[in-house]
Parts: C-alpha cells; sequence; structure tokens
C-alpha cells in the first residue's frame, strides 16, 4: 500500500525532451524581458509565475495538466 501511494504522489513521467526544453527556453525568455524592463506590473506577475511553473515542470518532467487529459509527449519506442 505505501509503494502504490508513493507512486501516485511522485507522479509519472509526461513529458519529451524537446516538450521541456522548449518551457526551460521560453522561462529564460521571460527572465530576461522582466530583467531588462521590458515587461512590468501585471504582466511581468503573471509572466514571471508561468515561467516558474514552466521551470518546475520541465525539471520534473511531468505536467499536471497532461495527467486528466491523458497527454504525453515523451515519444514511444519502436520496441513494442
Amino acid at each position: 500500500m505505501l509503494k502504490e501511494e508513493k507512486s501516485r504522489l511522485s507522479g509519472k513521467k509526461n513529458m519529451g525532451t524537446i516538450d521541456r526544453v522548449v518551457r526551460f527556453l521560453v522561462a529564460v525568455l521571460i527572465a530576461i524581458l522582466y530583467f531588462t524592463d521590458q515587461i512590468t506590473g501585471i504582466a511581468a506577475i503573471i509572466l514571471g509565475t508561468f515561467a516558474v511553473m514552466f521551470l518546475i515542470t520541465s525539471f520534473m518532467s511531468s505536467c499536471p495538466l497532461y495527467l486528466p487529459l491523458k497527454l504525453s509527449t515523451i515519444k514511444k519506442s519502436n520496441k513494442d
């Protein structure tokens, strides 16, 4: 029972390499725009929040929004 609960909480990987890299690059772009004062105010707060979420999900290789939609960007192997 404990293993099942731990597995469920850890999350299943559902993001491929390209998805992770794109999210990371978008987060870096938002950071650059923020630190060069290209975005300010509410836009900076909203985009900053997205950037943080993109960084977290790219490092975890799992997007919680993909789970209910049963999406995955991981390439399937042809070995099946």
